[in-house]
């Protein structure tokens, strides 16, 4: 994750009008997503009215695939990409994570079809981006996993995310050097890394949590395990063609 802080290394994220043609299915198409009052105007929807390219091509390129990507897990080369834009502070993210996500690394992620790319969209204020920035914080020391894990467990979102408690998260995510922790979180490639999630995210018109991307494919809102078997084994299946 590190590396998507260096420009020359993001994927370019200007798709003009197929990209803006597909949030419309993200910004439109939500299900138990979580949004906040004031969402930014603009934006995605006001391209819509240029000719569309190939608006799913667009998304599927947003997958990075890049090997050492601190907020991913799987393989680089697996057929199927998940990105994930997600608040810690979002109750549904919590759900999702909790009883959905741990089941698609069982089934996908360990037999090698699948990959999760997480991307940091904070959208609840001050506290959601402080716990965006520990989490790529956490990340540099290979233990955003354990810290994901952690801060979306049941009953922590309503512990908040001062800085003590995101210093007792990457406690119990394991991350060893905790006054690298705080500078990394505090630093500017943490805060460069959280604009290009964001800027990614707004781009294509995300405007609630968690939103997802399926090898393109838009799912909004947290939806049950079922759903995202359906979303795999398509995108399975093309990837095969």
């Amino acid at each position: 994750m590190s590396s998507s802080a260096s420009p020359s290394s993001r994927k370019p994220l200007l798709y003009a009008a197929g990209v803006a043609l597909a949030a419309l299915t993200l910004g439109v198409v939500s299900w138990q997503a979580t949004a906040p009052a004031d969402k930014p105007s603009g934006g995605p929807a006001a391209a819509a009215s240029a000719p569309a390219a190939d608006p799913a091509a667009a998304l599927k390129a947003l997958a990075r695939r890049e090997s050492g990507d601190k907020l991913a897990v799987g393989r680089a080369d697996a057929p199927v990409v998940l990105i994930e834009y997600s608040d810690f502070a979002c109750g549904y993210c919590g759900k999702f994570a909790r009883d959905v996500e741990p089941a698609l690394v069982r089934k996908y992620v360990d037999d090698g079809t699948l990959r999760i790319e997480w991307r940091n969209f904070p959208i609840f204020g001050a506290e959601s981006e402080a716990a965006a920035r520990a989490a790529w914080a956490a990340g540099q020391q290979d233990r955003f996993v354990p810290f994901h894990a952690a801060a979306y467990a049941d009953g922590s979102k309503e512990k908040g995310f001062g800085e003590t408690r995101l210093l007792d998260l990457a406690r119990e995510a394991g991350v060893p050097d905790l006054e690298r922790f705080a500078r990394d979180a505090a630093g500017e490639q943490a805060a460069a890394a959280l604009a290009a999630d964001r800027e990614e995210g707004y781009s294509i018109g995300v405007t609630s949590t968690p939103s997802f991307l399926v090898n393109g494919q838009p799912i909004a809102g947290a939806q049950p395990l079922a759903a995202f078997d359906a979303a795999i084994a398509k995108a399975g299946a093309a990837s095969r063609k």
